[in-house]
C-alpha cells in the first residue's frame, strides 16, 4: 500500500513538473492607437495580425478620441492585459489614464513602443523613462543624452541639440550589440533591414536601458550622423519589461518596413520577453541575413506544407525560398524517421502531379536523392521515362541504392 501511494506522489510531482514547463499562450494584448503622423490605420491592424500569428498573443485594438476630442473618455483597464502596445503619437491622455498606466507598469505589465510611440508625451516624465529615448516634440538636451554606438563603444552624450531626425527612407543593416539577450540570441550579427525611417538623434532618460541592435547613420545617404543609432531596446521599469522598436514605418499594405522579416520577428520576440522575460520562439528559416533583405508579404512564415506545394509551381527565376523552407525542416527533422518519412510522402505526392511543373520535379527529386527511402522509387521509376526528368531520376536512383 506505501509503494502505492509513493508511486502516486512520484507521479503527481512529475505532472506538476511538466505542467509548469508548459507553454503559456494567449496573453491578453491591448494595442493602443488613434492619433499618430504615421499612418496608424494600417500599422495597428498588421501588428495584432503580426503578433496573434504566433499563437502566443489574443489582441485587440483600442482607438483614443481623435486629434481634439475629449480625453477624458479614455480610460483603458490595463490591469486586464498581459502586453500593452502603442502605437500613438497625439494628444495628452488624461491623467488617471496616466497614473493607471504607471501603476500597470510598475507593477509588471509589458509594453511595446513601436516606431513613433517614441514621439510622443515629451512632458510625461514616466513614459518617457518607459522609452528610454525619444525624439521630435520639442526634446533637447533638457530631456537627457543621446546614446549611441561610436567606434564599437557605447556612449553618453549630453551635448546640446535637437532630439530626433530621419534622412530619406532606405534598406539599412541591423547589428546586432547583445548577442546572448533573449531577443536577439540566434540572430545573425547583422542583417538587412526593408526601406524604412533610420531614426537618428534619439534622446531620454536612458534610465535602465539595453540597446540590443543598432544600424548605421550615413551622412551620404542623408540625415546621417555617421554612427551607431539604437534600433532595438529594451528597458526595465519597476517590476515591468518595455521593448522600444524604433523600426516599422508603415506604408500601404505595410510596405517594406512591415514586411520585412527582421522587423516581424523581433517584434514577436521583444512582445513575448516583455510578457515573460523569456523567448520560446525558434528562429525561423527566413530571418534575414546580411546578404539581402527578406520580405514576408502575408506577414507570416512560410509552413513546411505550404513550401512543398509551392515547389509544385516552381519556374527557374523565381523565388527559391520554398526550397529553402523544405531544407530547412529536413535538416530540423535530422533523426526523425517518422517526420522525415511524411515529408518524403508530401514530396511525392508532387512528384505524381500532372499539374506539377517539370523544374518544380527536378527540386524535389534532388532533395530526394540523399533523404529518400525505398517510398520514393516507384514515383521516381516512372518518371525515368520523361524526356525531361529521366536524367534527375537516374542520378536519384543511383544515389538511393
Amino acid at each position: 500500500m506505501k509503494r502505492k501511494y509513493i508511486i502516486l506522489i512520484v507521479l503527481a510531482g512529475l505532472f506538476g513538473i511538466f505542467s509548469s514547463c508548459k507553454k503559456e499562450t494567449g496573453f491578453n494584448t491591448l494595442i493602443i492607437t488613434g492619433q499618430n503622423n504615421h499612418n496608424w490605420q494600417v500599422s495597428s491592424p498588421l501588428l495584432k495580425q503580426i503578433l496573434d500569428e504566433t499563437g502566443l498573443f489574443t489582441s485587440e485594438i483600442m482607438k483614443t478620441p481623435a486629434t481634439g476630442g475629449d480625453m477624458n473618455t479614455f480610460n483603458p483597464d490595463f490591469s486586464k492585459y498581459k502586453l500593452v502596445v502603442i502605437d500613438y503619437n497625439g494628444d495628452s491622455w488624461n491623467e488617471k489614464t496616466n497614473k493607471a498606466f504607471v501603476d500597470y507598469v510598475s507593477n509588471g505589465g509589458g509594453v511595446v513602443i513601436y516606431h513613433a510611440a517614441n514621439n510622443s508625451f515629451p512632458a510625461w516624465k514616466e513614459y518617457n523613462e518607459m522609452t528610454g529615448l525619444g525624439g521630435w516634440g520639442d526634446r533637447n538636451e533638457k530631456s537627457g543624452p543621446y546614446v549611441y554606438y561610436k567606434a564599437g563603444q557605447l556612449v553618453t552624450d549630453t551635448s546640446a541639440g535637437i532630439g530626433g531626425t530621419h534622412g530619406k527612407r532606405r534598406e539599412f543593416m541591423v547589428v546586432s550589440r547583445k548577442a546572448d539577450h533573449p531577443i536577439t540570441k540566434g540572430l545573425p550579427a547583422r542583417w538587412l533591414h526593408g526601406t524604412d525611417e533610420l531614426y537618428s538623434l534619439l534622446r531620454g532618460p536612458a534610465l535602465n536601458m539595453e540597446v540590443l541592435a543598432t544600424a548605421f547613420a550615413d551622412s551620404a545617404k542623408g540625415g546621417g550622423t555617421m554612427r551607431d543609432e539604437p534600433m532595438l531596446m529594451t528597458i526595465a521599469y519597476g517590476k515591468g519589461r518595455i521593448f522600444h522598436t524604433a523600426m516599422g514605418h508603415a506604408d500601404e499594405g505595410g510596405g517594406p518596413a512591415m514586411q520585412c522579416a527582421g522587423f516581424i520577428i523581433t517584434l514577436q520576440r521583444g512582445a513575448e520577453w516583455a510578457v515573460t522575460g523569456n523567448v520560446t520562439q525558434p528562429v525561423p528559416f527566413d530571418f534575414p541575413t546580411a546578404a539581402g533583405v527578406v520580405l514576408r508579404p502575408d506577414f507570416k512564415e512560410v509552413t513546411v506544407d505550404e513550401a512543398i506545394k509551392n515547389i509544385g509551381s516552381y519556374e527557374i527565376g523565381k523565388s527559391t525560398k520554398n526550397l529553402t523552407c523544405l531544407q530547412y525542416h529536413i535538416r530540423k527533422l535530422a533523426g526523425d524517421q517518422a517526420g522525415l518519412l511524411n515529408l518524403e510522402k508530401q514530396m511525392v505526392t508532387v512528384l505524381e502531379s500532372s499539374d506539377a511543373t517539370t523544374e518544380g520535379k527536378k527540386l524535389l527529386l534532388r532533395e530526394l536523392s540523399w533523404m529518400g527511402t525505398s517510398f520514393c522509387q516507384p514515383a521516381i521509376n516512372k518518371l525515368s521515362s520523361v524526356e525531361e526528368l529521366k536524367d534527375e531520376a537516374a542520378f536519384a536512383l543511383e544515389r538511393l541504392k
